[in-house]
């Protein structure tokens, strides 16, 4: 597929997603959401990549879908589900994909960016980032997931008040609150990324996407069900996988593993 609204780059160990539709702050319409599914397509079948940045062009992250579309799409249900579903499966994709995602926000990430955000395994935003959930303040509600992952992110209180409020954090205080992993001046941004992702490209890919699998899919599980699902997996990795044999000789020979 040619792209014309994202950007794919896979180079050194990491690939990289950008939202390219800089003069609609990468607001997400239908053509997005189908280069965006299949470059997520490409990243999972690669092996040599082990994590993904997801980014936007130009002033900002993301800003949400496209409102054109929802102009002409309230009295057709099949048309709004139809995009749902699209971005919903996009978002599902990322946190399936076997390897960690990582988000970079500037600018802004809101409503639908924010939703985007969400379905990244970690985010790096940029200090005066602005951050949040703004469909209540149009007399919307989100359709992309917020109202489910946010309360995991954050808590309940928290995700209330951004979801009813529409208020709007930085990224300093998305970090204090946990919605963020760290935040730092823009110009910082790649810089801190970079520390980020060399430990990453080190790793084994199946190791990391066994980790993160677990992670992911014990989180909601009562305490002794994820862990007897951890010592299933980490049985079931160890005997199927010429990886664990390489980090143990490599340990014992005081040396990298080569994966």
């Amino acid at each position: 597929m040619e792209y014309t609204n994202i950007k794919l780059e896979i180079e050194n160990g990491v690939a990289t997603i950008r939202l390219n539709r800089p003069n609609a702050l990468n607001a997400v319409n239908s053509d997005l959401l189908e280069e965006l599914s299949d470059a997520i397509s490409i990243v999972e079948t690669n092996e040599s990549v082990k994590a993904l940045v997801v980014r936007g062009e130009g002033r900002a992250f993301c800003s949400g879908a496209d409102l054109t579309f929802f102009e002409t799409a309230f009295d057709d249900p099949s048309r709004l589900t139809s995009y749902l579903k699209k971005f919903g499966d996009c978002l599902f994709a990322l946190e399936e994909l076997p390897i960690p995602v990582i988000s970079v926000v500037h600018g802004f990430a809101l409503a639908g960016g924010l939703e985007l955000m969400l379905a990244c395994d970690m985010t790096l935003a940029a200090e005066d980032a602005r951050i949040g959930d703004q469909h209540t303040n149009f007399g919307l509600i989100p359709g992309g997931g917020s109202t489910q992952r946010l309360p995991r992110r954050i808590g309940m209180q928290r995700a209330m008040e951004l979801l009813t409020t529409g208020r709007w954090l930085s990224g300093a205080e998305a970090a204090d609150w946990g919605l963020v992993l760290r935040a730092v001046p823009a110009d910082s941004l790649d810089q801190e990324l970079e520390e980020l992702l060399a430990p990453l490209r080190t790793k084994s890919r199946p190791g990391l996407g066994w980790v993160k699998s677990v992670t992911r899919r014990g989180s909601d599980l009562p305490l002794e069900d994820g862990v007897a699902l951890e010592r299933m997996a980490f049985v079931q990795y160890c005997t199927t996988h010429s990886h664990p044999k390489e980090g143990i000789k490599a340990f014992k020979e005081k040396r990298q593993p080569e994966f």
